[in-house]
């Protein structure tokens, strides 16, 4: 298991993503923080969750080594469902969910954060979408929640990273920290949260759902179906072999 969890005082529940080296988030993980977070609706205990992870990166992406050993379209299919499930369930979390970023924050990790309800970053971090390097496409909803959008289609064509500093700037990473601060920084915010009333902050949670302009479910699925048809046309094993042939770095 490489989702780890922790209560912290005041009811706040952190979840840890730890899959060294760079926190590729496989089938069965992805799936796992859709059902930790889908659970809290349930658990009137928790009053916060804090989304973070350990070692060199916040999420890379998925697992591209599963995905290329699964037969078929398998892997596409599952991991399809296995994001559009963990995204769909930290937007929908009943609590409010802090993205504490560790490091570099890629495809799958965009998706993660932009689904969040606030950001805190280490200062270096690295924000982007490799999708176009992968053959696939995907998480661009979720960009344009932390960036404006012409710099995010910038991004999304060219594969370009932006830094926590700069979505600082933007007002969507609410603190830049340095790493050793991270933790600290993170749990007092959610503490001071988890001080307020609790049936209130989840009123709160699902007023400010229940007002967003965009449905970010259904745009997601929206390029989720070019990602399956990229898929059949052959683009996603290709890009997925010169990746794991060392070809290009994605980085």
């Amino acid at each position: 298991m490489t989702i780890h969890l922790e209560t912290h005082d005041n009811g706040v529940l952190q979840i840890t993503m730890d899959n060294p080296p760079v926190n590729a988030l496989n089938i069965d993980d992805t799936f796992e923080i859709a059902s930790i977070c889908d659970s809290i609706r349930h658990k009137s205990e928790v009053t916060v969750v804090i989304l973070t992870a350990t070692g060199k990166g916040f999420c890379a992406g998925v697992d591209i080594k599963e995905l290329e050993n699964r037969d078929g379209h398998e892997g596409i299919l599952e991991i399809n469902e296995a994001c559009y499930q963990a995204f769909r369930a930290v937007y929908e979390c009943d609590v409010p969910v802090i993205a504490a970023v560790n490091d570099y924050c890629l495809g799958t990790g965009i998706g993660l954060v932009g689904c969040s309800d606030i950001i805190i970053s280490v200062s270096d971090a690295q924000f982007g979408l490799p999708e176009v390097d992968n053959g696939a496409l995907g998480a661009l909803t979720h960009l344009e929640r932390i960036v404006p959008r012409q710099r995010a289609r910038q991004m999304l064509y060219t594969c370009d990273t932006a830094t926590a500093l700069e979505l600082h700037g933007y007002g969507t990473v609410y603190q830049c920290v340095d790493l050793d601060e991270l933790q600290s920084s993170a749990l007092t915010l959610a503490s001071k949260i988890a001080a307020k009333q609790p049936e209130t902050i989840r009123a709160a949670k699902r007023s400010a759902i229940g007002i967003d302009t965009q449905d970010i479910r259904k745009s997601y699925r929206y390029e989720q179906g070019f990602t399956f048809q990229l898929n059949l046309a052959g683009e996603g094993h290709r890009a997925r072999q010169e990746f794991l042939e060392g070809k290009r770095n994605t980085k």
